[in-house]
């Protein structure tokens, strides 16, 4: 775990500018921080915050950035290895080397549940009573193959008791599918039709946002904030694959403060 001065005795840049925060009425022992692309050292196409060893960025930066978000959180942050599937993992578990999974839940406070994105959705999740929390990456083929109903599952408790934050992702205006991903919600979900707009033949824009919300209500979730970015729109404040292909990522964490 890395000590708050870091970022001063290292020079790093950061501030609060830097970061956003859930906005949402968790309890206090609920913490949470999602970076933007400000106040990191990566350059080129990566310029900015960029948190991901997978993306073709030199290595040294990357070491910094992850240094500088873990020097706003006091417990280590536990980065998964994302395959886009449905698998949820104990955080700490993926402290030492990263685990294949697009989820992770924590119950002691001993770890950060962090999940990274660039249009994908990150959803955050903890209890009315401050006992767990998770994060889990819900891009269209997890939310579809049912990482959430899998991770709510995996906090153990009832699901009125859970909260959700809906973090940055691409928006309404800017996600632009086909048929495949339209079936993928559509075929036995009629509710679901509500958060495409056809635009051409087998060509539809999705709203993740909307798709997640009717995912999480049917599980028996009440209270869903967040959902109000666009990573492809707000292009000054957060990467974006869909925009620019070469990109960095941010990342989106959730803890319990002990």
């Amino acid at each position: 775990m890395l000590d708050k001065n870091l970022t001063h005795a290292l020079n790093l840049p950061a501030g609060n500018d830097v970061f956003l925060r859930a906005d949402w009425q968790a309890p206090a022992r609920v913490r949470t921080l999602i970076s933007t692309r400000a106040g990191g050292v990566s350059q080129g196409a990566y310029a900015g915050l960029n948190i991901a060893t997978h993306v073709g960025d030199q290595a040294e930066h990357v070491t910094r950035n992850r240094a500088i978000v873990q020097a706003q959180i006091p417990v280590p942050l536990a980065y998964l290895n994302q395959v886009h599937g449905n698998a949820v993992v104990a955080a700490a578990d993926s402290l030492n080397e990263p685990l294949s999974a697009d989820a992770s839940v924590n119950h002691d406070g001993t770890a950060a549940c962090a999940v990274m994105t660039a249009d994908c959705l990150p959803v955050l999740f903890c209890d009315r009573a401050g006992t767990v929390v998770a994060a889990a990456h819900a891009g269209w083929r997890g939310l579809a193959g049912g990482v959430l109903q899998n991770t709510l599952a995996a906090m153990n408790v009832p699901a009125v008791e859970i909260m959700a934050w809906l973090g940055p992702a691409i928006g309404a205006e800017a996600f632009e599918v086909g048929q495949d991903v339209y079936d993928a919600f559509c075929t036995d979900d009629i509710k679901a039709q509500s958060a495409f707009q056809p635009i051409a033949q087998g060509k539809y824009l999705a709203d993740i946002y909307a798709l997640a919300r009717l995912v999480l209500q049917r599980e028996g979730v009440t209270q869903i904030s967040g959902g109000q970015h666009c990573t492809v729109l707000e292009r000054e404040r957060f990467y974006s694959y869909r925009r620019d292909r070469q990109t960095g990522r941010m990342v989106s964490a959730i803890w319990l403060e002990n």
